[in-house]
């Protein structure tokens, strides 16, 4: 029987071909009714000249331990055991001056889709074997929704995932699905830990039925999914919560709310219908209203507060909704909403969150419990919110306020980050370069030559996914797929998994990281603690020859509130333990501008705010369609989507006539905090003075030595202000952001980037 060899990623799984000649190439995995094209790229990255390829040193941290040269200078390439020695010494000297807490274990970021080389996991383990570390909580991608969830349904809903009725339920039972930011199936292409099955493609066709409506509330028309019989309505930037507000209004206002669910199932009715009203501040929030507000003619408001008394109605919320000023106070109006009507808890009916935002969310699936590399406890208490790392390192405040208490912000002195990108997900990349000449000595595990790795003083080559073995699996999938080696590692690059065993033994620490199993002990191990969840799956050598094993799914999907709005529980793990409409938790806190209900909480970037006299066009930065964040720009399908090599942005043709700019011209994209390059494409399907930027374009600022530097990559983070969403969360507001926009007069930069080596390539 042949051995089927297979890669897991984030874009889902993939067949391993080799050549004759030794060549690797990959084809689509043939259970996948809708494979993804991008995971193709990763063959590209195998041998690409901006690999790392040696442990390699920072000359002036190597030279003279200065901190000054980071984005300038050149690397000096050693052997393993020099890196090592280096690293080990420089952490427990570290410790030894300054505690555990002067450490802190950046790793972030999506890295590996495998459960064994989980480069958070690994690293988390090593440090905590140390002693600890100066930790980080939530994410970039959904850190203001996780605060606020629990204060609204409590800890068991948090999670974006948690919230979400089934495709099944909604194909069956939902006659209206009314989503307030992008539905792009692009973004459904991934997964985290990757996917056996694209199943979003097939299940978006049912909302395009007959007697089903889809109504997507975007700036941008490209945010109604294709092939989709929906209709766009277009709507100004960091609005949504006023128009959510606003139905909520026209329907108290009309007598249609359900009374009965809010007497037996909410707290806090009086005060958020006294808000909406206009009772306690002298403003309606009616359809009037949020009309100035929003561009959305009143009579379209007026028409969807209707359609929540005639049909089932699913009010979806993306994640970028709250990544922006006060994001979180749109996320509550779309609860309240939903819980007012009725809603929740009803087959299909209720709120989703961040519906096609990733493969998984409404799949009707079993949890897929089972084991992660052990991390052990941390004996540090200190942490911030995964998007205050410049505020950390900068140190500019003693503390972080976060969901109700202060923070202590320790002084750091070593950064060690392994699996991802800062200088990729970070907003006000400047002010992220100057936080980063802060600490003593930063250290990276990277596979390329990327803006991060140019900022450390420490370079340590990591493998690629293709070249280790591993488990790909998602807890949210069915799928438990033996991703293979497919190739050996890169010139001298290593897993991260024995870089830090080898850094381990130098500590003394080589057995309590490793238990003494090789990395296919590993592999097998936690394979293993999958069977003793499912005790039907086959045993790990039939597995690894087969390739894969397919966990059967539930028959039938539930809403997560079914038993709540049954009584079969009694209570959410609220204050009240009921929805709350209204909290005394926050209403009693000193959060100045958020109020203890949802409320228009005007953002400090918008097209109605003063600033926009001097930058008059408010940016998107959306999750790019080729590639994942920044994971594969230098492939071809990224390489490919760009304007003459440089990243599109994207302008309303009447924007661009203004300033007197045409279709394919180079642009300078810019505003106080910073500025970068683009290429522009003009499109109608924009709300005028909207303007587009994929995120995940590699940083290359041109002037490295400033930091100011005109970043000539095209990451429309160069832009994006580095200020918490609200006092709550803390999360990353990227997506309130006002800039210009002029043709580019300067001379043409350099378009390749070559490794920082000493004498490299």
């Amino acid at each position: 029987m042949d051995v089927m060899r297979l890669f897991g990623s984030h874009f889902g799984t993939y067949e391993v071909r080799h050549t004759e000649a030794g060549e690797v190439s990959l084809a689509p995995f043939a259970p996948d009714p809708q494979p993804s094209d991008l995971g193709l790229g990763f063959t590209e990255m195998l041998e690409h000249p901006l690999r790392v390829a040696r442990p390699a040193i920072r000359s002036g941290w190597l030279e003279r331990r200065d901190r000054d040269g980071r984005g300038t200078d050149d690397y000096v390439e050693v052997d393993w055991d020099t890196a090592l020695d280096l690293l080990a010494e420089e952490l427990t000297e570290v410790r030894a001056k300054h505690g555990n807490r002067a450490i802190f274990g950046g790793s972030y970021g999506w890295a590996s889709a495998g459960r064994f080389h989980h480069a958070p996991s690994q690293l988390k383990r090593f440090l905590n074997l140390f002693g600890g570390f100066t930790s980080s909580v939530h994410t970039y991608s959904f850190g203001s929704g996780a605060v606020i969830l629990p204060h609204i349904f409590g800890k068991d809903f948090s999670d974006a995932y948690a919230v979400a009725p089934t495709w099944d339920q909604i194909a069956g039972n939902t006659d209206v699905v009314l989503s307030f930011g992008g539905m792009r199936l692009s973004n459904a292409e991934v997964e985290s830990g990757g996917c056996g099955r694209h199943e979003t493609p097939a299940w978006l066709q049912s909302l395009g039925r007959p007697g089903k409506k889809l109504i997507v509330f975007a700036p941008q028309d490209m945010d109604l999914p294709e092939g989709v019989n929906g209709e766009w309505v277009g709507i100004r930037p960091n609005t949504d919560c006023a128009v959510l507000l606003a139905i909520a209004c026209e329907i108290l206002r009309a007598g249609h709310e359900d009374r009965d669910f809010i007497e037996g199932f909410t707290f806090g009715f009086a005060e958020y219908r006294a808000y909406l009203l206009g009772e306690t501040d002298g403003v309606v929030k009616d359809a009037d209203w949020a009309g100035r507000l929003s561009g959305v003619p009143s009579e379209t408001i007026r028409a969807l507060a209707a359609m929540f008394r005639t049909g089932r109605v699913l009010i979806n919320i993306a994640w970028s909704i709250q990544r922006a000023d006060n994001g979180e106070m749109a996320y509550w109006a779309a609860a309240a909403l939903a819980a007012i009507t009725g809603q929740i808890g009803l087959p299909g009916g209720g709120l989703c969150i961040g519906l096609m935002a990733v493969n998984s969310i409404g799949r009707n699936v079993p949890r897929l419990a089972g084991p992660a590399v052990p991390q052990g406890r941390n004996p540090v208490s200190d942490f911030i919110p995964v998007a205050r790392i410049a505020d950390l390192l900068l140190r500019e405040s003693e503390s972080i306020h976060y969901d109700g208490r202060d923070l202590d912000v320790p002084r750091i002195e070593l950064v060690y980050w392994c699996g991802g990108n800062p200088f990729h997900h970070h907003q006000d990349l400047n002010r992220l370069r100057r936080a980063f000449w802060q600490p003593r000595t930063v250290v990276v595990h990277e596979m390329a030559w990327t803006a991060t790795a140019r900022h450390a003083d420490i370079v340590l080559p990591a493998a690629l996914p293709l070249e280790r073995d591993d488990l790909a699996v998602s807890s949210r999938d069915n799928w438990i797929v033996a991703s293979r080696r497919a190739a050996p590692p890169f010139a001298e690059a290593r897993s991260d998994h024995e870089i830090f065993a080898g850094l381990a033994g130098r500590l003394g620490l080589r057995e309590g990281f490793t238990e003494d199993r090789s990395e296919m002990d590993w592999v097998r191990h936690l394979y293993e603690g999958y069977r003793e969840a499912n005790p039907s799956i086959p045993e790990f050598d039939a597995f690894w020859e087969a390739g894969y094993v397919e966990v059967p799914q539930p028959p039938v999907g539930r809403n997560p509130f079914a038993d709540f709005r049954a009584g079969e529980r009694s209570a959410l793990a609220t204050e009240s333990g009921r929805i709350q409409l209204f909290s005394k938790t926050l209403a009693e806190r000193d959060d100045p501008g958020f109020p203890g209900h949802p409320a228009w909480v005007e953002p400090r970037e918008w097209l109605g705010a003063s600033r926009a006299q001097r930058f008059p066009l408010h940016l998107l930065s959306p999750q790019p369609a080729s590639r994942l964040h920044s994971q594969l720009d230098l492939a071809t399908a990224s390489q490919s989507s760009k304007i003459d090599g440089f990243e599109p942005v994207t302008m309303h043709p009447a924007d661009a006539e203004t300033r007197g700019l045409s279709d394919g011209d180079i642009v300078r994209v810019f505003n106080d905090r910073g500025a970068c390059l683009a290429g522009l494409r003009l499109d109608p399907g924009l709300v005028p003075q909207v303007v587009s930027q994929a995120t995940g374009a590699w940083y290359r600022p041109e002037d490295i030595g400033g930091f100011e530097a005109l970043d000539v990559g095209g990451n429309p983070n160069t832009l994006t202000h580095d200020k918490g969403t609200s006092r709550l969360s803390g999360g990353p507001s990227a997506n309130s952001c006002l800039v210009e926009i002029e043709a580019y007069r300067g001379p043409r930069p350099e378009r390749d980037w070559r490794a920082p080596v000493r004498g490299g390539a």
